[in-house]
């Protein structure tokens, strides 16, 4: 028996979904936590046989709480293996992920948190990693937090967590990975990439992109605010015309600065309320 399988725990973010048939369409390989958030409030566990042989221990947090940061940090929290593992439920994962995920660890001891190659599918596509580097103020902004892997004890001492702000779910669209990593890295934890495939993303309908409209601009511009301070607005002017060819088909670029700035206002004012 595999005793790498035992020192990874894989943490799972799902919504309304079948459990132990998510542990089988998933892949999953190691004892694991899924957090349900499917309208209810109880905790459970099952057996899952990997293969139709070895059996894991998987725990179901069933939550009637709603958000994608809400239900990483509840699995954080009971999180109690050496290392740990987040995931999302639309990833099918490698055979051998754990000991992919653990001998990279064990060979990079100056590594407390680690983020793998995940294929995204068409259309999704933001990152791959080619070779084995520290990530840093200048590249943390562009990884899933089903990529990443950590230290258990080392990410806990930090108390970094998921913000309950962005993310599906959430008052704001996407940029709770970002803005995990922003933290980590305050809180002095060395992280690398990797350039380790883990598995794959199944193609389905984003829960929270619908075009460039004016919401996901004035989103950005709040995160913008949580990532980058003062310097929020001149990224934010920057991105919107690195990219203005893709964004501005149907907003022109003006006004899509004036939605991001109107963002990074909000985020000042939140902040104030934190």
């Amino acid at each position: 028996m595999d005793n790498n399988t035992y020192r990874l725990q894989t943490l799972v973010s799902a919504v309304n979904a079948d459990a132990q048939k998510l542990a089988t369409e998933m892949n999953i390989q190691t004892d694991a936590i899924i957090v349900n958030q499917c309208g209810e409030d109880s905790m459970d566990s099952f057996e899952h046989l990997v293969n139709n042989i070895r059996p894991v221990n998987v725990i179901e947090i069933k939550s009637s709480e709603k958000g994608v940061g809400r239900s990483r940090n509840m699995a954080l929290t009971n999180a109690n293996h050496e290392f740990l593992h987040f995931a999302d439920d639309d990833i099918v994962y490698v055979d051998g992920y754990a000991d992919k995920i653990i001998a990279e660890f064990d060979a990079h001891p100056e590594a407390d948190m680690i983020t793998f190659n995940v294929r995204q599918s068409d259309g999704r596509y933001t990152y791959h990693n080619d070779d084995y580097h520290q990530i840093k103020w200048n590249n943390y902004g562009r990884y899933a937090a089903y990529a990443i892997a950590a230290r258990t004890s080392l990410l806990k001492s930090t108390t970094v967590d998921f913000s309950l702000l962005f993310g599906g779910g959430a008052p704001y669209s996407a940029g709770e990975d970002s803005l995990f990593l922003h933290d980590c890295l305050q809180a002095g934890l060395h992280i690398y990439s990797s350039t380790v495939d883990i598995g794959y993303e199944k193609s389905r309908k984003s829960t929270w992109f619908e075009g460039y409209t004016d919401k996901f601009f004035f989103d950005r511009g709040v995160l913008y605010h949580f990532l980058y301070g003062q310097m929020a607005v001149p990224l934010g002017i920057r991105y919107i015309f690195k990219n203005r060819e893709e964004f501005c088909t149907e907003l022109s670029a003006i006004k899509c600065i004036r939605l991001l700035a109107k963002g990074v206002h909000e985020g000042r004012r939140l902040s104030k309320d934190l």
